[in-house]
């Protein structure tokens, strides 16, 4: 930990930026005005590229062993990203999936949170909503009158407070399903909340569209079949296929029953 930690300080020195975060209306619901104008994520895709200690930790045998019994045997690294929660004024998230981002076709899909620091309530630990991958994709809002939104979740249906929270320590590592429904709640320590995320696939589940589109990844447990190879490499976006993608409805305003294993939701 103190060498992925040494690594990470540098990478965020040397190759990040910080931005506004995600954009949509979910802002003004979760944070207040000023909060919201000042509220700022840190953000680097694929460091494992760039550090040996962190290939070496993503790719390490016990990670894809245990990997390898939840989406395997086959397992490879899709992409890794670094979050930050700056202090204060830390990003929140609204409740989402992860398939909208990098979409494929079925659960094989695994992302890991490694945790740099201890993560709890006050500086917005990581949400579940449990038992929601079981449901598949769930339409996500994508855009609104004003213009781009992030996709996410209508927060009228999906609350942070149904959620169960999954506090961590430094150096733990907490899975969850490609389309398991999951938010967070806004820094509001003195300190930064650090955490990376490194998402790994079986290699037989294909992307249909999204971030690392047709890119091979490093296989970390059994191997890469040949059958239904790797196409050509594609800058695909979400957008630009919106019917790809398996959903529970077309419009939030259908008659869905979703069980997420602690209650029926009606939308």
């Amino acid at each position: 930990m103190d060498d992925l930690e040494r690594d990470f300080e540098w990478l965020v020195s040397d190759w990040t930026e910080a931005g506004p975060g995600w954009q949509g209306p979910w802002r003004k619901v979760l944070m207040d005005e000023k909060t919201e104008e000042k509220s700022q994520l840190i953000a680097m895709h694929d460091l494992h590229h760039y550090s040996d200690s962190w290939m070496t930790a993503i790719t390490k045998p016990s990670v894809g062993e245990a990997l390898g019994k939840m989406i395997g045997p086959n397992v490879e690294v899709h992409h890794s990203t670094i979050h930050i929660k700056p202090a204060d004024t830390g990003h929140p998230f609204p409740m989402h999936q992860d398939q909208p981002f990098y979409a494929h076709e079925d659960l094989r899909y695994a992302c890991a949170l490694i945790h740099l620091d201890d993560t709890y309530h006050e500086n917005g630990e990581i949400r579940f909503l449990p038992g929601s991958h079981r449901n598949g994709y769930i339409k996500h809002i994508t855009a609104e009158d004003d213009g781009y939104s992030t996709p996410h979740l209508p927060t009228s249906h999906f609350k942070h407070a149904d959620t169960v929270a999954v506090p961590g320590k430094r150096g733990d590592i907490v899975f969850f399903n490609l389309c398991t429904v999951h938010g967070s709640y806004i820094n509001q320590t003195d300190a930064q909340r650090r955490m990376v995320r490194v998402c790994y696939r079986n290699p037989e589940n294909k992307q249909i569209v999204g971030q690392s589109m047709n890119r091979p990844g490093v296989i970390v447990n059994g191997r890469r079949p040949r059958e239904g190879g790797l196409a050509e490499s594609s800058d695909a976006k979400l957008e630009a296929k919106p019917n790809t993608l398996k959903t529970s409805g077309d419009t939030y305003g259908s008659d869905i029953q979703m069980n997420w294993g602690t209650g029926t939701s009606k939308l």
